[in-house]
């Protein structure tokens, strides 16, 4: 067996790796147990009871955090010349359509959301190969493809996400930093926790959250005791 670190014996002498906290105090606790230098993110896992490789059981959708997540999103809007300024008045990092399809195609992809409108579409699709595996390509399930550019901005500068439960039904989402207050990373997880209860599919039997488990970008998890949240 490997030697336990100071630092890990330190963290492990906090919390009990084996039970279940309330919310409030696993958002603490991570606050706590948390000993980067940078301002870590706060994660939040959930395994579900579905069957990813069925389709009628693959959850995904999207959220407006109360508090977004502390990251400043970089947002690249490919649209018509007339929805350019729409884009840019509301925060776009990049505006454009032509010559930045040309610069991922050529492998560039230095942002965190894309968002389009239907009548490019057709140039955009082109773009799977290289957005896809990025988790990047527009969908309009996800509000990224849209006529409502400016609206559609705001919202991802804001805090809305995209989630996905992944293959193995995980969903995996960052709701937050470790400096923010306790209490907006209660209500931002207990905000993604309620969507994801409401996107249950009907033809998913027994339990369907698993496990809940909060975290930091350099924090073993905290698990969250079910019976703590409101609307699951």
């Amino acid at each position: 067996m490997g030697k336990v670190s100071k630092r890990r014996k330190a963290i492990l002498e906090k919390y009990d790796l084996q039970k279940s906290y309330p919310l409030t105090e696993a958002a603490a606790l991570v606050k706590d147990i948390t000993t980067a230098k940078f301002d870590s993110s706060v994660d939040l896992d959930i395994r579900l009871g579905v069957d990813p490789r069925k389709a009628d059981q693959m959850v995904r959708g999207v959220v407006a955090l109360p508090h977004g997540t502390g990251k400043d999103i970089k947002v690249l809007v490919l649209c018509t010349p007339e929805k350019e300024q729409e884009a840019r008045d509301a925060g776009a990092d990049h505006v454009g359509l032509d010559d930045y399809i040309k610069k991922i195609e050529g492998g560039w992809t230095d942002v965190d959301v894309i968002i389009t409108m239907p009548p490019v579409m057709a140039k955009v699709g082109k773009l799977g190969r290289v957005l896809g595996p990025r988790g990047l390509m527009p969908n309009p399930k996800s509000g990224t493809v849209t006529m409502d550019i400016g609206k559609a901005v705001k919202e991802v500068k804001m805090g809305k996400i995209d989630f996905k439960v992944d293959k193995f039904g995980i969903i995996h989402a960052s709701i937050g930093k470790v400096s923010f207050a306790k209490e907006k990373i209660v209500e931002n997880a207990t905000e993604m926790l309620n969507t994801v209860s409401k996107l249950k599919p009907a033809s998913a039997k027994g339990t369907y959250f698993k496990s809940i488990h909060l975290s930091s970008t350099m924090s073993p998890g905290v698990t969250i005791d079910q019976n703590s949240i409101t609307g699951i």
